[in-house]
């Protein structure tokens, strides 16, 4: 569209099915189920991201009067606010499935883009599946299944092409990232942690002196099948030194 519109964003409310490009207003269908299922497992990946501070779904950005753009997905500068937000995320998903307006989908790339968002991902959810990663000043690319997507700056974790879509992928990834926000890497070091625990108290309920050597590799072992021998290996010991030689 070459002519200005004559609408603006504090013209419409909140519940409005239409986004705005240069004051024209834009249809937005209802999402059907596999878009709206996809774009829940993305965005739970996306949000739970150790180095996300907010995230949102179909949250409008209004970077101009006459503009307002609702991703899918989007990733930064996503106040806890009522009301459009100014400017646009950092991070924006798209889910195109049936029905997808292409013309209107790449004006709203070029838009959010133009306005500061640092990169569009677009999961294809017709034919096979894969992701095109939009940037400004580059050429579109195709990540496909079994690759990985990064966001630097904006997610500390590369996100799995699947993990988009697939509720299983998706799912691993968020555990991932909610382990690293309690500062652990993964499941087996949360069992490791409890297994430590578990063989110090061993020790201490049997009377049995713990030496800063011992203390050291107990708290250098990572490796859950070793702390447990350790741990069944304590409840017949005679000293606790005796418990980590065999």
């Amino acid at each position: 569209m070459t002519d200005h519109g004559p609408f603006h964003a504090d013209q419409l409310r909140q519940g409005d099915r239409y986004e705005l490009s240069a004051g024209h207003a834009i249809w937005c269908s209802p999402t059907g189920g596999r878009g709206a299922r996809a774009s829940l497992i993305g965005g739970t990946v996306l949000a739970s991201d150790p180095d996300v501070t907010s995230a949102g779904l179909d949250a409008g950005f209004s970077p101009t009067p006459d503009s307002l753009r609702a991703p899918d997905v989007s990733v930064g500068n996503v106040p806890d606010q009522p009301g459009w937000i100014q400017g646009v995320p950092q991070l924006a998903v798209e889910y195109a499935d049936v029905g997808q307006d292409e013309t209107d989908l790449a004006v709203k790339i070029r838009e959010l883009l133009a306005a500061g968002t640092r990169w569009v991902w677009v999961v294809r959810l017709v034919g096979p599946r894969r992701v095109e990663v939009h940037a400004a000043g580059q050429s579109m690319r195709l990540a496909n299944p079994g690759e990985e997507l990064r966001a630097p700056g904006v997610l500390r974790n590369p996100v799995a092409v699947e993990a988009l879509y697939e509720p299983q992928a998706g799912l691993d990834a968020t555990l991932r990232n909610l382990l690293q926000r309690q500062g652990f890497d993964s499941l087996e070091a949360v069992r490791a942690t409890e297994l430590r625990e578990s063989l110090l108290e061993v020790f201490a309920a049997r009377g049995l002196a713990v030496d800063e050597a011992a203390q050291s590799a107990i708290a250098a072992c990572n490796d859950p099948a070793v702390l447990r021998r350790w741990h069944r290996a304590a409840l017949v010991a005679e000293t606790a030194e005796a418990t980590l030689l065999g």
